[in-house]
């Protein structure tokens, strides 16, 4: 115990040289004030003994150069050098001449450099020479002048002298006081806590009440003793509480082993329960499944209804697990978040864990009552088996995540079972993230352009901004391949302004070189869930000086329906603003007219998918011509995606759609491209083209 206290730096030693320092810092400064008032009175000293000597010899100096007498001027000189201070006496007529003067060298000082530099070598003195008892108008007339050089050397070594012993007796008495005060501190403080850290070493911390501080004397109720009697209470205190830390330690191993808002099992001790489940399913040649249950969208229920419903939401899915394993050989846990694990053992084949997984999806599907409210969930499972898939613990675990994660990439509300190449896709997928994250700032992202023509009018009105990913080993990456991972990890976010940025930039300079077109940019509902959407928008507009009219926001109807109060709010204020919202993709979603009459909708997009079978598709035919008529009694623009064929540009017409686009007219162009496109497209129609199009 001992050994683990050593004093690398004693207190006392700093004390001493902080104390020392700042006493002989403070009697230097102090000192030095006093040189310095000295030196000031010094000078005035020196100026003051010019000006009586002056005084003195005026008048005779006065009368000599008055009388031109030569004699009479040397013997005033002479007895003014008199005086060691004068280096040098002239009396001159007022045109320069001198009548009588002399001068002597400098005298020698070894402080002369620096007396100089603070009082000057020497200092000259001047006095007109005039009498004005021989002028009519009684007015001073001046008859020469008297000029006297004064060395500053010997007024500034009797100063140099008295300020080498202020110096020295001010170190010396501030030395004096540092250590009188180092001495009281010491004794008052420092050797008192010495003791207590003396003390405070031989505590056993196995029983810290055993060896109790004693109380300092002559310190009764002062600070020091507060801090005895301070730490000899904590130290009974740690004796009290130690008897209960092992308890409390216990009670802590118990609750990691279980996640304290469901009841259920951690991961750590499934990992456990698996470990034992595949060495008895080893000994009996049984077959084991796992099973990985991921809650759809369960991010989304937290956002729109709060963290305690999603409690509770989770709480009754525990329970319904539980109630389950009573029914059947199963073990449910819940790995993190929003993810449960299932472990039936034993299972006969895979045809029974299929009928099992989907028992667990009906599980899930059953609607939970919370708060007086009926939530439909929905969960995503992956499956692996043993022996088929994995014989270790962790590797089961982790094909079945795996699978799960594959699983709700291609769909909510399903199961999938593990096959060899789900590993591959997990790392492939893994990559993608990996690159996808470093790609906006490798620059890789490009836009293209896709026009929108008016059915109407023949023209083309705006574009529709379409990313793309040039990555540098796998070449063009589709959309549909990076889009939802980048909304699966929140990379979405930093993309989709990028986005914006690069349209908004595209589009002021087109108007500026006189194509004024309106310009549809995407916005994912990830984007649409962040508080500063709004803002952000505007100011982007505002950057480039984009007119709010010319921006139209696509969202898609999952965009909408994941939080509906929120989303309105902040498309209101886009809308207010002057941007344009399309809800695209219509009809593969919800299609409520209900949150149709709430958005603030100024175009519905008719996905591709029910115009590439226009005239061919009997159901398509009619799906598009029912959103067709929609937007006519809603008052809406209906845009219709994909168009391919005259036929199907001709039925639209026809059927009222005001906007197309697609391969018919043009594919997606860079803007350059598209620049060259659209005066193409109107030059055609100048010249009274019948049916303009233009194909690449």
């Amino acid at each position: 115990m001992t050994e683990d206290f050593q004093l690398e730096r004693r207190l006392g030693s700093r004390m001493l040289r902080w104390v020392l320092s700042a006493a002989i810092l403070a009697g230097i400064l102090l000192s030095v004030v006093q040189i310095i008032t000295d030196a000031r009175r010094v000078s005035a000293e020196v100026d003051r003994h010019a000006e009586q000597t002056i005084e003195l010899v005026r008048d005779a100096a006065t009368q000599a150069i008055f009388s031109l007498d030569e004699a009479l001027g040397n013997q005033v000189v002479s007895g003014l050098l008199g005086q060691d201070e004068l280096q040098k006496a002239t009396i001159r007529h007022p045109e320069g001449e001198v009548l009588a003067g002399h001068q002597r060298p400098l005298s020698e000082s070894p402080w002369r450099r620096l007396t100089d530099w603070i009082f000057g070598e020497t200092r000259v003195y001047t006095a007109d020479l005039q009498r004005s008892d021989l002028s009519q108008a009684m007015r001073p007339v001046i008859y020469g002048e008297l000029e006297l050089t004064y060395d500053t050397a010997p007024a500034a070594k009797a100063w140099v002298e008295r300020s080498a012993l202020t110096l020295l007796v001010g170190i010396i008495r501030a030395i004096i006081v540092g250590l009188v005060l180092f001495t009281v501190v010491y004794w008052l403080i420092t050797k008192p806590l010495q003791n207590l850290v003396r003390s405070l070493v031989h505590v056993d911390p196995v029983h810290p009440d055993r060896h109790l501080l004693q109380r300092p004397r002559s310190h009764q109720g002062d600070e020091l003793d507060i801090l005895v009697r301070a730490i000899n209470h904590l130290l009974v205190a740690i004796e009290d509480t130690h008897r209960k830390h092992q308890d409390a330690e216990n009670r802590a191993n118990r609750l990691t082993r279980y996640d304290q808002l469901t009841g259920l099992p951690s991961r750590e001790t499934i990992l456990s329960s698996l470990t034992n489940a595949l060495d008895e399913c080893k000994r009996n040649r049984d077959n084991l499944t796992v099973y990985c249950c991921g809650i759809d969208d369960f991010k989304s229920i937290n956002e729109q209804l709060g963290y305690k419903t999603g409690d509770q939401i989770l709480q009754v899915l525990a329970e319904r697990l539980n109630e389950q394993s009573t029914h059947q050989r199963i073990l449910a846990g819940r790995l993190n978040g929003d993810q449960f694990v299932v472990i039936a053992n034993p299972v006969e084949d895979q045809y029974e864990a299929a009928e099992l997984s989907e028992c667990l999806l009906q599980l899930f599907r059953e609607p939970i009552q919370v708060n007086s409210s009926t939530l439909d969930i929905t969960a995503t499972i992956g499956v692996a088996m043993y022996p088929a898939d994995a014989d270790e613990a962790g590797h089961l675990l982790q094909h079945a995540e795996h699978t799960m994660t594959l699983a709700k990439a291609e769909a909510n509300n399903h199961s999938r079972f593990y096959i060899a190449s789900v590993d591959q896709e997990i790392r492939a997928r893994k990559q993608l993230e990996k690159d996808l994250a470093q790609a906006l700032g490798r620059g890789e992202f490009h836009l293209v352009y896709q026009p929108q023509i008016s059915l109407q009018s023949n023209r083309i009105i705006g574009a529709e901004a379409l990313l793309r990913w040039s990555h540098p080993d796998r070449g063009m990456v589709p959309p549909d391949h990076f889009i939802p991972v980048a909304e699966l990890n929140g990379t979405i976010v930093e993309i989709g302004q990028w986005v914006l940025d690069e349209s908004c930039r595209q589009a002021a300079a087109w108007a500026a070189s006189g194509m004024p077109l309106r310009i549809a940019v995407n916005l994912s509902a990830v984007q649409l869930r962040q508080p500063d959407i709004v803002g952000t928008i505007l100011a982007t507009l505002g950057r480039h000086e984009i007119p709010p009219g010319r921006l139209e926001l696509e969202i898609t109807e999952t965009g909408f329906m994941e939080n509906l109060e929120d989303a309105v709010e902040k498309l209101r204020q886009l809308n207010g603003a002057g941007i344009s919202i399309a809800v695209d993709d219509f009809g593969t979603g919800y299609s409520s007219l209900t949150y149709l009459k709430r958005m603030p909708v100024q175009h519905i997009k008719i996905d591709k998918q029910f115009v590439q079978d226009l005239l061919t598709n009997d159901d398509d035919t009619r799906i598009a011509n029912t959103i067709i008529d929609l937007g006519k009694s809603l008052n809406l623009s209906v845009i219709a995606e994909g168009v391919e064929t005259h036929e199907q540009e001709f039925y639209l017409r026809q059927r009222g759609c005001q906007i197309a686009q697609g391969y018919h007219f043009s594919r997606p162009l860079t803007p350059e491209a598209f620049r060259e496109f659209v005066a193409q497209f109107h030059g055609k129609l100048e010249e009274n083209v019948d049916n303009p199009q233009y194909n690449r």
